[in-house]
C-alpha cells in the first residue's frame, strides 16, 4: 500500500516537539508530509517554542529549533491530501484568524478525512466549528474552548490519546507514542515486526 499525503498546518512558535516529531515519524513510515504556513513558501522557516512542564502553574516556554517548511501555503489544494495534522504551541491561537486556514480545516472535517491535533491544536478545530458532538482532548487550558464548541472534553493523562471517528487528539507532546500510533491506525497504516532468525 502506498503512503498517504498528509498536510501539516504550522506557524511561528509552533511547539518544537509537536512539529518535529510527527513530521519526521510520519515520513519514516512512508507517508508524504507537506508542512505549510500562511504567508510563507517552501524553504522558509518558522520559529518554534519548547513547552515544558516543570512544576509551575502552567508550562514554561523556551526558544526551540527553526523548522523549515517544505511546501508553499498558497499552492496547496486541500482535496489532494488524505489527512491533516495540527501541532500545538502558540501558532494555533493566531492561525485560527486566517479564513483560508479555517476553510482548510473544515474541508478535512466535512470529508471525514483523518485529523490529528495535539495540545493547542484544538483551538483551531474549535474556531473552525468542527468539534460539535465529538470527544476531544487538548491541553487543559484549552478545555473551555473545546466545551464551548460543543465537544465533550476528554480529561485524560498527558501521555494518552483519544480517537473519535476520524479525529485523533492528545493533551501534549508526552502523548506522541500513543497519539501517533492511533493516528496511524486511522490512516490504515500497518507496521509489521518481523522476527529475525539466525542462519
Amino acid at each position: 500500500m502506498s503512503g498517504k499525503k498528509i498536510l501539516m498546518l504550522v506557524g511561528d512558535f509552533v511547539e518544537d516537539y509537536e512539529v518535529m516529531v510527527p513530521f519526521q515519524a510520519l515520513q519514516m513510515v512512508g507517508h508524504t508530509v507537506d508542512a505549510v504556513c500562511p504567508d510563507k513558501k517552501a524553504g522558509e522557516k518558522v520559529r518554534t517554542a519548547v513547552h515544558d512542564f516543570e512544576g509551575d502553574q502552567t508550562y514554561s516556554e523556551k526558544p526551540g529549533h527553526n523548522f523549515t517548511l517544505n511546501a508553499s501555503f498558497d499552492e496547496i489544494q486541500p482535496q489532494e491530501y488524505d489527512a491533516l495534522v495540527i501541532p500545538g504551541g502558540r501558532a494555533p491561537e493566531y492561525l485560527r484568524l486566517n479564513t483560508t486556514v479555517i476553510t482548510i480545516v473544515q474541508h478535512f472535517a466535512q470529508t471525514h478525512k483523518p485529523i490529528a491535533a495535539i495540545c493547542h491544536g484544538a483551538q483551531l478545530l474549535a474556531a473552525a466549528d468542527v468539534l460539535k458532538g465529538k470527544r476531544c482532548s487538548a491541553y487543559p487550558a484549552c478545555s473551555p474552548e473545546v466545551r464551548l464548541s460543543g465537544a465533550d472534553y476528554a480529561d485524560i493523562a498527558v501521555d494518552e490519546a483519544i480517537v473519535d471517528g476520524n479525529l485523533v487528539t492528545a493533551p501534549a507532546w508526552p502523548a506522541h507514542p500513543r497519539w501517533l500510533a492511533e493516528f496511524l491506525k486511522v490512516l490504515g497504516t500497518k507496521i509489521e515486526h518481523l522476527e529475525l532468525t539466525s542462519v
